[in-house]
């Protein structure tokens, strides 16, 4: 039997830390004591703050927003008639959720949103989307055009005071401020984002909205993955893995208070905007304020 480790009140299990801290630890402590595999390892009690501090933060498992069978956690708007309980807009079907499914190429569609019930703040929302074959008026003659909004705040019309993350051919990742105000980064020539960009303020009560452009358009053919990473009034766009833009300092108006206020939390939109599309594998992982960063979307 291996001599006892000396007690110095905090249990340490090694299998808990990456095997380049292990070994660091080990070599501190071979002079006081025989470590052999699996053993638990004593550490004073800094010591193994220290050790955990060292290690990647836990992240929470992230939650699946559409079950793949229904829109159970979901409400539907169409047009300017408010939430609707029958529908054919938005129908599931083979796990994921077609939009304008049946309808007849280039007839009359209202526009529609597909609403979480429930509010966010501080998430990472991801999600897939693909194309389908059919346009319909009024928007038949222009590109196919969707998107994300989030923050949604005030009455749920068609365009409700939001911020959105644009889905539309060779413009995904473009930020619409809707009824409120963000900033972003913007490169002074071209005038589209960078993280290295001047800061701009855009939007207000009137016009209700504002745009900036995407860094790059990183859409491809089929299936594509968009990630809308949210910290409060914060955001990040991320297409494919790369980030195409960001909003800081996210307000809306307080009509009671006369004054801009923090946007910083509200139900997610998908909308449906005169063209079909597919959306599948849409998860949620809500964050900490204090988690970190991503620097790719995932």
């Amino acid at each position: 039997m291996p001599p006892a480790a000396p007690d110095f009140g905090v249990t340490l299990n090694e299998s808990l830390l990456s095997q380049a801290e292990t070994v660091l630890l080990i070599s501190r402590f071979r002079s006081s004591t025989t470590v052999q595999h699996n053993h638990p390892m004593k550490l004073p009690i800094p010591l193994a703050a220290l050790c955990l501090a060292l290690l990647p933060a836990v992240r929470a498992e992230p939650q699946s927003l559409f079950n793949g069978h229904n829109l159970n956690g979901w409400k539907v708007a169409v047009a300017d008639q408010g939430f609707l309980d029958q529908q054919d807009i938005f129908v599931v079907h083979d796990g994921l959720i077609h939009v304008y499914p049946t309808q007849k190429h280039g007839s009359k569609q209202p526009y529609a949103g597909l609403v979480t019930e429930q509010t966010y703040s501080h998430y990472r929302l991801s999600m897939e989307y693909k194309w389908g074959e059919n346009k319909f008026h009024p928007r038949f003659d222009m590109v196919r055009d969707a998107g994300i909004m989030f923050h949604l705040h005030g009455p749920v019309t068609m365009w409700p005071d939001s911020v959105e993350c644009q889905i539309q051919e060779g413009d995904t990742g473009d930020l619409w401020i809707v009824g409120a105000q963000a900033s972003s980064p913007v490169q002074d020539v071209i005038r589209n984002h960078s993280p290295r960009g001047k800061i701009e303020t855009r939007g207000g009560r009137q016009p209700r909205f504002a745009r900036f452009h995407r860094a790059y358009c990183w859409e491809t053919p089929g299936w594509n993955t968009v990630v809308v990473e949210v910290r409060g009034d914060q955001a990040r766009f991320f297409v494919n893995g790369q980030l195409v833009n960001e909003a800081r300092d996210m307000r809306h108006w307080d009509e009671a208070r006369k004054q801009w206020v923090p946007l910083d939390r509200g139900p997610i939109l998908l909308q449906a905007e005169g063209a079909e599309l597919f959306y599948r594998n849409i998860r949620i992982e809500e964050l900490s304020p204090d988690a970190p960063r991503e620097t790719r979307g995932s």
